[in-house]
Formats: structure tokens, C-alpha cells, sequence
């Protein structure tokens, strides 16, 4: 490891929610952590072996591993966003560091320094536990207390990684003012804990600067009524607040229930109409997102419609209910066949037709950002600067050098 550089029991989260909640709206001082370059009694210094434990707050996951990636993490004080100021750099060498947080969101793709010099970045990373003020908790599914824990805890985990990451220096302090955008889908849009597979809302929070958080709420396998029925719609709605926004993005998995009735016109349309209703309510801006096309090709290279009218439901919701659409359903077709039917399946993981690789789910982000920009949103003014987007034209896969993490036992997502 440079040297610059457990799952947590229910009753134990009840019990930090309930201290949270006591401390009311008190702000608690910056947490500073020196990893290597900062000085001063502000700054609690963190040796290399040292390793995370509830009873210090803060050390690193592994601190036997050998070479990244090397994950950080720190207890904080209650659910919401933090600020995480991260210095890089190294006295004598140099660096190349990619910074990711909690279930592998990607905050900053890649900064290099010259041996001496050393550089400071800021990025939002939000916290959540499942218990919901006033009473009651989201139904977790059994990987969202194993292998997507880090999603759920109390604490902010920091990947650092890249050919040789140097991070000497860690701030964390809460942040209750900026804005928020809260993400409801499905395993297409959630944090996926493993590689091979990744989705675009793990990727977008590298394009937005430090001044708004993506609260990603989504999760593999859920459909819209599946997100109401394991209450995970009532958490959202419990933090959500005026000037906040709500992205909904399913169908994959609703298009698969079954029952009198059920259909993409009928008891999707109105639960969408539901989500979009409840978010006005509470002051946030609602955007609808299409779900993006499997890879299903024709015999003469063109993807075939295999989700049949819930795309369109969508777009009738935006029209009626006159809610911002991003159509990624549309601007996923020139995507895959632009890269053709041999090259597109390095979009996917693996020989899945669904899910997204690392590659895949930074391109599809890409398509989400030019959807904003498109729609003239107000939220362009927090994106970083980025060139227009053609999925017709995409980046080529062979320059896409954003690190994956090490291979593991594949945990596949629910759904396909």
C-alpha cells in the first residue's frame, strides 16, 4: 500500500438513526484525516496498517492489500451528503489516482501530479440508512445486506485506485444545503457492488461538480410497484426536499408482471403518474428516463424493440403530465448499432444483453447529461465541463481507461 496513503447490525443503525435524530440540525466540525501530507492537531493521523473499526471511526478496509485498489472509510455522524475533500500526491513520485465512493460511484476519473506537486478536490458523497423518520424501514433484499452493505452503512468508504494512487490528505464534513438528485430504477441505473456488471447512476456523479449530490436510491430488480411495496419510495420521499429532483427510470422488470390489468398503460402509467405526483409534492422536480434497449439485433444490424410499450407509457406520462423526458430508450439504439453487432457486447457484462459494463454505463451517463442539456434543465449549471454527446458517434471503447476493480465471485442482478 502507498505511503501516502463489516456489515453493520440492524439494532446498530437504529440506535446511530436515533442519536442522529437527537442531535437535530446541529452541524458537526469537519472530520480531517492526514494520510501522509497534512500537519496540525486538526488533522487525525492514519498510518498505512491502520484498520477500520466502529469504536476508532475511520481506517482503511485492508490494510494488508498490496496494491489498489485501497478503500478508506470513515463513521459519520447521520444519513445525508458530505463534502469529501481529497488531496493527492506524493513527495517523490508520480501519481495517477481514480477516486470512488461507497458501491464503486465514480467522483473523479483520473488525476495525475508531477513528483512534488500535490492537488485538491472536492465531490459529494451521500449516505443513507434503510430506517425512515417517523417509523418503518425499506425491505432490503439479502444482498443489500452482504455484498451492497456499503450502500446502507454508516460511513463514507473512499476507493482510491488507478497504476499508482497517492491520497495524503481526507476531509469529510456534512453538507445539508445543496441540492439533490434522487434516483428511483432499477438494476440498470443502481450501484452494482461486483464486476463485471455497472450502471449509468454509479457513472453520472462524475459528470456534476461539488455543488449538488446523486442520492442513488435505485435497485437491481425493481419495478415501480415492487419500489412502493418494499417502501423504498416512502425513504425517498421521507428526505427529499423543495428544489431536490426525483429520476425514475423502470421497465425492465415491470414489463414481466403479470395479472389482470397490469400493463404499461394501465398500472405502470399510473404508478409512474404516482412518483411523479408525489415528488411535486414535496417541492422536487421530477424527470422521467425510458429505459435503454437490450441488445437485441435484427438480421440486418438494428435493435428490435424488445420492451414493448413501456417506453412509449413513458412518453406519454412527460406529455400529460408535462414532466421533463430523457429518452435513453431512443438515444441507446444509434449506441449499439453504431458500434455494430460484433463490438457492441463491450457495452454489456459479459454475454449479458442487458446490464452494462464499466464502458457501457459511463456512455450511457453520457446520454443522461446530454438529456439535460438538451431539456434545458436547470441542473446543466452543476454539470463539469463536457463536449455534446452523439450516440450515434460514441466513444471508442479501445480509449475508455477508467479502472475496474479486481474480479470476484460475480454476483449477477436481479432481473434481465
Amino acid at each position: 500500500m502507498p505511503t501516502s496513503i463489516g456489515s453493520t447490525s440492524s439494532s446498530a443503525l437504529a440506535l446511530w438513526l436515533f442519536a442522529a435524530l437527537a442531535a437535530g440540525a446541529q452541524t458537526a466540525a469537519p472530520m480531517k484525516f492526514d494520510l501522509g501530507c497534512k500537519t496540525g492537531d486538526a488533522y487525525t493521523k492514519v498510518a498505512p496498517t491502520t484498520k477500520y473499526s466502529d469504536e476508532t471511526g475511520y481506517g482503511f478496509e485492508d490494510p494488508s492489500a498490496e496494491k489498489p485498489p485501497y478503500y478508506f472509510s470513515v463513521k459519520v455522524p447521520r444519513e445525508g451528503n458530505y463534502k469529501v475533500t481529497v488531496t493527492m500526491g506524493d513527495k517523490t513520485a508520480p501519481t495517477v489516482t481514480t477516486v470512488k465512493a461507497e458501491l464503486r460511484r465514480l467522483m473523479l476519473p483520473k488525476v495525475e501530479t508531477e513528483p512534488g506537486q500535490f492537488v485538491t478536490r472536492d465531490f459529494i458523497v451521500n449516505t443513507r440508512l434503510p430506517q425512515i423518520a417517523g417509523g418503518g424501514e425499506v425491505r432490503l433484499k439479502d444482498r443489500e445486506k452482504t455484498s451492497e452493505t456499503w450502500a446502507w452503512d454508516n460511513r463514507i468508504t473512499l476507493e482510491f485506485t488507478n497504476t499508482h494512487p497517492g491520497v495524503c490528505g481526507v476531509e469529510i464534513e456534512k453538507d445539508d444545503k445543496i441540492p439533490t438528485i434522487y434516483i428511483a430504477g432499477d438494476s440498470t441505473s443502481t450501484d452494482q457492488s461486483r464486476e463485471p456488471f455497472n450502471s449509468w447512476g454509479q457513472m453520472l456523479t462524475a459528470f456534476f461538480k461539488p455543488d449538488i449530490a446523486v442520492a442513488n436510491n435505485g435497485e437491481s430488480g425493481e419495478s415501480l410497484r415492487g419500489f412502493i411495496g418494499e417502501h423504498r419510495l416512502e425513504k425517498v420521499m421521507s428526505v427529499i426536499r423543495p428544489g431536490d429532483w426525483l429520476f425514475i427510470q423502470m421497465g425492465h422488470n415491470d414489463q414481466k408482471e403479470k395479472g389482470e390489468g397490469v400493463g404499461a398503460f394501465t398500472t405502470y402509467k399510473a404508478d409512474l403518474k404516482r412518483f411523479v405526483a408525489e415528488a411535486r409534492q414535496h417541492g422536487a422536480t421530477p424527470v422521467v428516463i425510458t429505459p435503454m434497449n437490450r441488445l437485441t439485433f435484427d438480421d440486418n444490424g438494428k435493435i428490435t424493440n424488445s420492451l414493448g410499450d413501456y417506453p412509449e407509457a413513458v412518453r406519454q406520462v412527460a406529455k400529460e403530465d408535462k414532466v421533463a423526458l430523457i429518452d435513453l430508450n431512443a438515444m441507446s439504439k444509434p449506441f449499439y448499432e453504431a458500434l455494430g453487432t460484433v463490438e457492441a457486447h463491450q457495452a454489456f457484462a459479459g454475454k449479458d444483453t442487458t446490464h452494462q459494463s464499466d464502458y457501457g454505463s459511463y456512455e450511457m451517463a453520457r446520454m443522461i447529461v446530454q438529456g439535460i442539456k438538451e431539456d434545458q434543465l436547470p441542473l446543466t449549471r452543476y454539470l463539469v465541463e463536457v463536449p455534446a454527446y452523439d450516440p450515434a458517434h460514441p466513444d471508442p471503447a479501445d480509449k475508455f481507461d477508467i479502472p475496474a476493480e479486481p474480479t470476484g465471485p460475480i454476483v449477477r442482478p436481479y432481473g434481465n
